[in-house]
């Protein structure tokens, strides 16, 4: 079937697709942030964790090589965190739903119009903005205690002290500028022009 996308509509549904991806599969990966902790290795993101302390049935404290999600949404370490967790989620599925849509369109005729795609460049500039907001919201999360102890004590809000960014951070972030600033921009040309009704 006839495409509903012009040229640059179908580089639209591309980039939209290769930009929901990034984001959400790095929202995903535990691997926002590296620290060490009793000598081993750790990561986090905003709801999981890998390597973390557990107490053995001698009362000792091990550290535990696996990765996991928090047990509940309430053992998120932080406020912040947890505020960031969500805004993110949300920016997420709005960009996969728009970059669905836009997928569609490549085989699907009059499925987008310039309206239609210029209403996606919206909602793909909406979840771009949600994530680069809990992006920006993810070091106030920084000073707390779970933090600090992989961080060698020295962390704060903006500080990270022994710890580094993840390639997972900078892969949302990215990801989540391509579809605010580009997809966005790219989206108001995606749609063909309407033919003029016979009537």
């Amino acid at each position: 079937m006839e495409s509903s996308l012009t040229l640059l509509g179908a580089f639209w549904a591309l980039l939209s697709f290769l930009s929901a991806a990034a984001s959400c599969t790095s929202f995903f990966m535990p691997y926002w942030l590296y620290g060490f902790q009793m000598g081993k290795p750790v990561s986090f993101s905003t709801f999981r964790r890998c390597t973390y302390p557990a107490h053995t049935e001698e009362k000792n404290v091990v550290m535990v090589e696996e990765c996991g999600r928090y047990a509940s949404f309430s053992a998120i370490p932080s406020l912040s965190w947890q505020i960031c967790t969500l805004v993110t989620g949300i920016g997420c599925a709005l960009l996969l739903l728009a970059s669905l849509a836009a997928v569609l369109g490549c085989c699907i005729g009059d499925l987008i119009s310039r309206m239609t795609g210029r209403f996606q460049g919206a909602i793909q500039f909406i979840g771009g903005l949600l994530i680069s907001s809990g992006c920006a919201l993810y070091p106030l999360g920084w000073n707390s205690p779970e933090i600090q102890q992989a961080c060698g004590n020295a962390s704060s809000q903006f500080q990270l002290g022994t710890c580094k960014i993840g390639w997972a951070y900078y892969c949302t972030g990215g990801g989540a500028a391509v579809a605010m600033l580009i997809c966005t921009w790219l989206s108001c040309f995606a749609g063909k022009k309407s033919k003029p009704s016979p009537y």
